[in-house]
């Protein structure tokens, strides 16, 4: 009973299309959950502390027709909602007070949420209180719930449109033209540059700046502002730990994946001495086979012989013939039949060694499979889900990987081209797609220079037939 308390803050992005997963299991509108351990009996202490009294998008189709934010410029495809889930282990609760302590510690939670989000961008905020914890519940001796947090917000950022050299009014380009709410999970969540104590960016080893992850840092607020209200008796969650939201069956999953690869190496091992030991035991059996052959063809000649009688004495080796109750066989069929029989006899001891030895393959087989049981339970039973787990493991740091990448382009263009080239490279990537079509390819450097050399031409030309001197020009040519 006396692990360490951990806070963890984390957050996971739907799509508009999958944001109904989500909605289901935390308005509580599904009838059966993954999560064997949620008790609909209790449902009724759920507390909300923001309700959404309509589909998740249809309340955000709601914002963005009052002009509150913006969808502006992104894919059907795009991250629209974040789920910030906030928790910290069912026995913090349990020792300080339980369900009670739970719903002021996550009133305060949610007033944390409404600072990173801003209050009017949150569409949903629900403490679930019916979630049991199996391991605390036997520890306990009583029904113990995981009471934790889920807040659908919206991830907004402002954005400044500026006008562009578009603009018929020359003297308005670079000025702001409007300012919007953007909503932009990416922009809101970049990670940022390390700095050191006199503010200076720190470097790795290669010379680039090492950045610091936005949910680690999202980590650091949620301790501190949770501390400095009075919250403690807990430290700040463990980097990339969400241990105890897991349902049962994922949590479980978890724990046996670093015994699974050793387990399917050692399947894999098995299957292949179990193939060798099966073509041995067929290879046993052909030649088994091949020497009862031989010795009924043996036997047939030996047979043949019986009919005849006399003194074995007067029979010379190497000739077939049967006097009395004596036998005597060709030289080379008395040594064959010797030797078969005695391939026979190890043939037999070899096969009942080798059976014996496939029994015991198949028997450890059969418990190396029930090992994993849950995990091919979860697997037949949610495989979407199991899939989208494993990849939620590796999820941060594809988003890392995703903001050096970002982070590397933004320091390329910035290299390579000047302020206004970039700001032309920016239009044409917004407006002009269709133009890439035309440098197919060509580098990546060549197809900018490409876009930014007919960008200017186009720019030049509408300056040129725009001019006072072309304008007059033409209308000369058109009164002759």
């Amino acid at each position: 009973m006396g692990k360490t308390k951990y806070s963890v803050a984390r957050v996971v992005t739907y799509t508009k299309q999958s944001i109904g997963k989500a909605e289901r299991h935390n308005e509580r509108k599904n009838k059966i959950y993954s999560n064997m351990n949620v008790d609909l009996e209790q449902t009724k202490n759920n507390v909300y502390y923001k309700t959404c009294d309509k589909s998740y998008n249809e309340r955000l189709n709601e914002l963005v027709d009052d002009g509150k934010v913006s969808l502006r410029g992104l894919k059907d495809n795009a991250k629209i909602f974040d789920e910030l889930v906030l928790d910290i282990n069912s026995d913090y609760f349990e020792k300080h007070g339980g369900y009670n302590f739970a719903k002021k510690f996550y009133e305060e939670a949610y007033h944390f949420a409404e600072k990173e989000y801003g209050k009017d961008n949150i569409i949903s905020a629900v403490m679930h209180a019916d979630e049991q914890n199996i391991a605390l519940t036997e520890e306990y001796g009583k029904p113990i719930y995981h009471y934790h947090l889920h807040v659908i917000a919206l991830p907004v950022v402002k954005k400044e449109i500026k006008y562009s050299k578009r603009t018929k009014d020359k003297s308005l380009v670079g000025k702001v033209k409007e300012t919007i709410m953007q909503i932009s999970h990416s922009k809101k969540w970049k990670s940022q540059k390390a700095l050191d104590n006199e503010g200076n960016e720190i470097l790795n080893d290669k010379g680039k700046p090492v950045l610091i992850k936005s949910y680690s840092l999202l980590q650091d607020r949620f301790f501190k502002y949770m501390s400095d209200n009075g919250y403690r008796d807990f430290i700040r969650g463990e980097k990339g730990s969400t241990a105890e939201h897991l349902t049962d069956l994922e949590y479980k999953a978890k724990k046996e994946q670093e015994k699974l690869q050793v387990i399917t190496d050692k399947v894999k091992e098995q299957q292949a001495k179990f193939t060798e030991n099966t073509s041995a035991i067929e290879e046993t059996e052909k030649q088994k086979n091949q020497a009862q052959q031989k010795l009924n063809e043996i036997k047939k000649d030996v047979d043949a012989y019986k009919g005849y009688k006399g003194d074995i004495n007067s029979i010379d080796v190497g000739k077939s013939k049967l006097f009395g109750k004596k036998v005597e066989l060709d030289k080379d069929d008395y040594q064959n039949l010797v030797k078969y029989a005695k391939r026979g006899v190890v043939a037999d001891i070899e096969i009942a060694k080798l059976k014996d030895e496939n029994t015991k393959l198949k028997h450890y087989f059969n418990e190396l499979k029930e090992k994993t049981r849950d995990f091919i339970r979860a697997i037949a039973y949610a495989p979407t889900r199991v899939v989208d787990f494993f990849k939620s493991l590796f999820k941060e740091e594809e988003q890392e990987k995703q903001s050096r990448l970002e982070l590397a382009e933004q320091q390329r263009l910035e290299k390579l081209y000047t302020p206004a080239e970039r700001e032309i490279l920016a239009n044409i990537t917004d407006y002009d797609k269709d133009y890439l079509n035309r440098f197919k390819g060509e580098t990546k450097e060549r197809v900018e220079q490409g876009l930014i050399e007919e960008y200017r031409k186009q720019l030049e030309y509408q300056e040129k037939v725009n001019s006072p001197k072309y304008k007059k020009r033409r209308a000369d040519r058109n009164a002759r």
